[in-house]
């Protein structure tokens, strides 16, 4: 019998595999970003679909197998979709998207989930002005927690300057 892993996560991507199977790319808290496999989730009545929306932040159970990770249950805790407004969303994709792009799939860091969340939590609250400047926070936040960007310090900063050391980091990365 495999060991079960139950972590809390967040939905960054959905893709379809074959029929009725989905393949889900998960930032989790204890795992890092997964890709897990789920059977069945594309199905109508499928118990699991509304909690493994994109952007939904639910508690997941997954199995460790030789062909990857696989889902075995999760349960929605949040559905952060439904409470952002069109822009806030925008800006969330965009951050999300990036996540993808950068992190490595075994980083581990309890600190990526964190940053995502508040982040979320963030949008949420704040008004369209403010959002633009949250997004160009949590990307530097991002990349200097990668090791792409020397200066620790993302305070005090004025956005252009935010701008710059983003668009250096990710030149930095090579991807």
């Amino acid at each position: 019998m495999r060991h079960k892993y139950v972590t809390r996560a967040i939905v960054l991507g959905r893709h379809a595999a074959r029929e009725y199977g989905v393949t889900l790319t998960l930032l989790t808290e204890d795992l890092g970003l997964v890709r897990a496999k789920a059977e069945g989730l594309r199905k109508s009545g499928a118990k699991l679909a509304s909690a493994l929306q994109t952007l939904c932040e639910c508690d997941v159970t997954l199995v460790r197998g030789k062909d990857g990770w696989r889902l075995a249950g999760a349960l929605l805790t949040e559905n952060r979709f439904n409470s952002l407004l069109p822009h806030a969303r925008s800006s969330a994709s965009r951050v999300g998207s990036l996540f993808l792009r950068l992190m490595p799939p075994d980083a581990h860091e309890a600190g990526f989930f964190a940053l995502y969340t508040n982040f979320l939590k963030e949008l949420g609250e704040s008004t369209p002005e403010t959002q633009d400047t949250a997004e160009c926070v949590v990307a530097l936040s991002l990349l200097v927690m990668l090791g792409l960007d020397s200066s620790p310090s993302v305070q005090g900063l004025s956005r252009k300057e935010m701008v710059l050391r983003i668009n250096k980091g990710i030149a930095a990365s090579g991807l």
